[in-house]
């Protein structure tokens, strides 16, 4: 395919398994090096690194913890090293809050903890990493936050993940006024109910979900990765500098 994308490094975290790889190898067929993270599975990123490589792109894997906010002064420092070492510059272009978590339970029963864990990466851990990253992100650079159809439509047990996502799409209207003048877009994806690793647990301990959402989607079936890593990389593209602020929901037509 025509590379869309020229001369610019992608931060993509979460980018070891999941939405995140697909996003990762999407931009690298795009045109855009990569610089995925991942929490525990090295193994895991450097299969995606290699598979970024074999697209002709440059591929870097580096270790975070997205709940960690206190390790985010290390990460962004090995960062700087990085990008001088391999692509002899010292910023990036396009970040991608990807990095998640999932904990289902009713409002009844959630625990704090769980609640905790939540904060800690879908929102706290999300502000703060982009926080620490805009001194290092390009003018002119964008930032794609990652929320869920479930902060427009409601299935129980999802509260308190979808009310995490909801607090994005607000943090996300804010880093699109506040950036603006640095030219750098800020827009929001909203997958609906994807296959992944990520849902596999309720998938499979409930058959029945994926007939229901599937009947319940304008084009009958549950989403793919690969539905996703599209729209990711083409809100990278020079096509898409005047979308800013937006929430584009890729749901297939959930709950129409």
């Amino acid at each position: 395919m025509e590379k869309l994308i020229k001369n610019k490094v992608a931060l993509v975290t979460g980018g070891s398994r999941g939405l995140g790889r697909n996003e990762a190898l999407r931009l690298a067929e795009f045109g855009s090096d990569v610089i995925l993270t991942y929490r525990s599975k090295k193994e895991e990123a450097e299969n995606v690194v290699n598979e970024i490589e074999a697209k002709g792109q440059k591929g870097i894997a580096l270790q975070l913890d997205v709940s960690k906010t206190k390790s985010f002064d290390n990460f962004f420092a090995g960062l700087k090293e990085t990008l001088s070492e391999v692509w002899a510059r010292d910023t990036f272009d396009f970040l991608v809050n990807n990095a998640g978590i999932d904990s289902f339970g009713m409002i009844s029963e959630m625990s704090e903890e769980a609640v905790d864990s939540l904060y800690n990466v879908h929102f706290k851990g999300t502000f703060f990493f982009t926080q620490k990253a805009l001194p290092h992100l390009s003018d002119g650079g964008r930032i794609i936050n990652t929320s869920t159809g479930l902060a427009r439509f409601t299935l129980p047990g999802y509260a308190a993940y979808a009310s995490m996502k909801g607090g994005i799409e607000v943090f996300t209207r804010y880093l699109a006024k506040e950036l603006g003048q640095r030219g750098i877009t800020a827009n929001v994806v909203a997958p609906g109910a994807i296959e992944t690793d990520f849902t596999a647990p309720a998938f499979n301990a409930n058959p029945q979900i994926k007939e229901i959402i599937a009947s319940q989607t304008a084009l009958g079936r549950v989403g793919l990765p690969d539905d996703i890593g599209g729209v990711v990389a083409f809100l990278c593209t020079e096509q898409a500098r005047w979308i800013n602020a937006q929430r584009i929901e890729t749901s297939g037509g959930m709950f129409l």
